[in-house]
């Protein structure tokens, strides 16, 4: 690896954040751990924050010993929130593992030269996950199995390539400790991870304040995610469009309803969707029993404990309509509930036509109109049914309409296709992201610290995202980068 020269953060946190700091999250340290190893930095996004000339050591000595940026937030704050946990109330919640590390802006046209999908001078929050004990960690250890870590990398790249909003694993950094897990062969590796993502705002961070009745907080949480993550006003019938509460919440249900068809057709299963993984921007984050499908099953579940199937594939948009009910529950001290209600009822249309933007975007055809594209799904899905195929499979193989018969070929004839003159498209077969490959993965590293196929996985996941191009914008909202 080329020697880099130390470069100190050239952008700084938004001021504002000391305005809510006091009710959004309180100061700690992060722990003090045995060794400091750099397994992963992301070396496309590093760029786009300006730090892609920092030196491994320091890289290490920042995102493993949390020495503070230059002119940034000078100690961590681990966030307060409570938090709707498999549709049950926990007011017993925060960031148990994790903080708010630093706040830097996005490099714009430095950073798109660089390779990284931008929109300059954005915000975007340095979080943790594995970085020690916090006063909301109850009965835990504070501590990320490196396996964990893995795992994120994995769900980002693989997310980020398929154009569904997502944070960014933007560092793994192995720590020496062994944990023991329930769910891992223990004892097992440790590692401390940093998050790239707009904001780490939550529905449980709102719902913290609302069960507390801090109202005057709750405005004023409002105004600072309105100035800090703009988006556009209402629409021109909307009921007090005007309320601050309202046009956030507007913004938030446009966001979420986006979020959820990118999961639908990515074929992904984030697994745990309570309120508390719910972040306002409309960013999936926070990768624990994620999965993606094998073949199109809308029962399937990721985690082995969700037991009734509350959060299998299929129930997702569902899920974070719910959870933006509970949203609209903890604004309620601002606003009264027809407006908000209003608001809510524009998540079903605003999700079936996301469906249609991405579906068309990832199968490589321009729209063509609502009952079109409606039916080129329904057709694609009933396809994947019969054949036993996943997404993964369909979309690769009718990539632009290619490889078609009978009623897949029929609902395409008239679709025009996008260009697909990348390598990408002429290679065997589609990457995937299948449960047999991710450990395939991981037992490299594990039996002998062979980070060598991770690496290539990533660097073939890249090239993947490369041939979609641009994910299909949400009308009025910055483009996910």
């Amino acid at each position: 690896m080329p020697a880099r020269q130390p470069q100190a953060a050239p952008y700084c946190p938004d001021p504002r954040i000391s305005e809510v700091a006091d009710f959004l999250g309180v100061p700690v340290k992060a722990a003090d751990f045995p060794k400091t190893q750099l397994r992963f930095r992301n070396d496309v996004w590093d760029k786009a924050v300006g730090l892609g000339d920092m030196s491994d050591a320091d890289w290490t000595k920042h995102f493993g010993r949390f020495v503070p940026l230059n002119d940034n937030l000078p100690q961590p704050l681990a966030l307060k929130y409570h938090g709707h946990q498999f549709r049950n109330y926990n007011p017993d919640i925060g960031d148990g593992r994790g903080f708010l590390f630093a706040q830097l802006r996005d490099g714009g046209k430095e950073g798109a030269e660089n390779g990284a999908k931008k929109d300059s001078g954005r915000l975007l929050d340095l979080g943790t996950k594995g970085s020690g004990q916090t006063p909301y960690s109850r009965f835990g250890d504070g501590r990320l199995t490196l396996k964990g870590g893995v795992r994120e990398i994995l769900a980002t790249e693989m997310l980020e390539a398929l154009g569904v909003n997502t944070s960014k694993t933007f560092s793994i950094i192995e720590t020496g400790e062994e944990l023991e897990r329930n769910d891992e062969p223990s004892p097992t590796r440790s590692a401390v991870m940093v998050r790239l993502s707009h904001g780490h705002i939550r529905i449980g961070s709102f719902q913290r304040l609302m069960a507390h009745e801090e109202h005057d907080a709750l405005a004023r949480l409002v105004d600072y995610c309105l100035t800090v993550f703009p988006g556009p006003p209402p629409p021109q019938d909307a009921p007090d469009r005007d309320n601050p509460a309202i046009v956030l919440f507007h913004q938030v249900v446009e966001r979420l309803a986006d979020l959820a068809a990118g999961y639908m057709v990515a074929g992904f299963v984030h697994g745990v969707l309570n309120t508390d993984n719910m972040n306002i921007t409309g960013e999936s984050f926070d990768y624990g029993p994620w999965r993606w499908l094998p073949t199109w099953q809308p029962s399937f579940i990721a985690a082995y404990f969700d037991q009734t199937g509350l959060y299998a594939f299929g129930r997702q948009p569902e899920a974070l309509r719910w959870n933006l009910g509970q949203l609209a529950i903890a604004l309620r001290p601002l606003a009264q509930s027809e407006p908000l209600i209003a608001a809510l009822d524009r998540f079903a249309p605003l999700y079936h036509a996301a469906m249609r933007r991405r579906f068309c975007w990832r199968l490589g055809v321009k729209e063509r109109g609502d009952a079109a594209d409606t039916a080129l799904i329904e057709t694609a899905e009933r396809v994947m049914r019969e054949d036993n195929i996943g997404p993964d499979a369909l979309f690769f193989a009718h990539r632009g309409g290619r490889n078609t018969s009978g009623d897949l070929a029929e609902a395409l004839k008239d679709h025009q296709p996008l260009p697909s003159d990348h390598p990408y498209w002429q290679s065997n077969a589609p990457e995937t992201m299948l449960i047999d490959e991710v450990e395939s993965l991981w037992a490299a590293i594990d039996e002998r610290d062979d980070w060598e196929p991770l690496y290539a996985k990533i660097k073939a996941l890249r090239a993947m995202g490369e041939a979609h191009g641009e994910p299909p914008a949400l009308p009025g909202h910055t483009q996910p980068a």
